[in-house]
């Protein structure tokens, strides 16, 4: 099929991003794919839950919102609502969940709380994989800064992830998919890696119709083909310490 993009079936929307966007964040990192756009940051804070008191270890969670004009209509802001909805509330948990896979929580330097928002300013399709990316950098950027203050020797970042959607429309599988597609597929599923391609998460629903065991076999090969290309890229801007970045 043509996309509207003019993109290949198993191709990614086009990359940008911005390390140590925000002035005052610990670590930040403007993520944009295709014309979805994630403002990620990371900051340390000196506490834990009651839970988690006296283990001697840290914490990672997220939280996650579109903002009111990300979208075509105007959304209300969820903090007039009361509490975050089912679906950031969702969003949010996989997020954390993703990001604490990756992170020794004994090596955080005591019970500290690593607090990541991913703020979702333009959306068109990938938000909750965007962030998932993006924040990849705002926490290695956040552990980076408390190591240079001499709070940790080295940093608990273990490894990378990414994610990335893939989904079927109109009998074909694609990967990245943007809002027009996402918005009619039979299928749609997110799939989150870590940096040696071990699956850490798989969301999938058949949409308008169910899908056999080969099909699911054949989504995941294309989509780690996509997250295999981001943690690509992640070794890069970090290894070669990027602030910018664009493909």
């Amino acid at each position: 099929m043509l996309r509207s993009s003019g993109r290949a079936n198993d191709e990614l929307r086009p990359i940008r991003l911005t390390r140590g966007y925000l002035k005052h964040a610990h670590g930040s990192c403007l993520f944009e794919l295709g014309d979805t756009r994630v403002l990620c940051a990371a900051n340390m804070s000196e506490n834990v839950a009651g839970w988690r008191r006296g283990s001697g270890m840290g914490w990672v969670t997220a939280e996650y919102s579109m903002l009111p004009a990300s979208t075509h209509t105007r959304s209300r802001r969820e903090i007039n609502q009361g509490a975050p909805g089912g679906r950031t509330h969702e969003i949010q948990r996989l997020i954390g969940r993703s990001l604490r896979t990756v992170v020794d929580m004994g090596g955080m330097g005591g019970e500290y709380t690593m607090n990541v928002d991913c703020d979702v300013i333009q959306a068109d399709g990938g938000t909750r994989t965007a962030a998932i990316t993006g924040a990849l950098f705002a926490v290695h950027d956040a552990f980076k800064r408390w190591q240079d203050a001499g709070r940790i020797e080295s940093l608990p970042l273990i490894d990378f992830v990414a994610a990335t959607s893939v989904g079927m429309v109109d009998g074909e599988l694609l990967l990245d998919l943007e809002y027009s597609e996402d918005s009619v597929a039979e299928i749609d599923m997110n799939v989150v890696v870590d940096g040696k391609g071990r699956l850490i998460e798989i969301q999938g629903t058949g949409e308008r119709t169910p899908f056999d065991r080969a099909r699911l076999n054949d989504m995941l090969d294309l989509s780690l083909g996509g997250t295999g290309r981001l943690i690509e890229m992640q070794r890069k801007v970090i290894a070669e310490g990027l602030q910018t970045y664009a493909d």
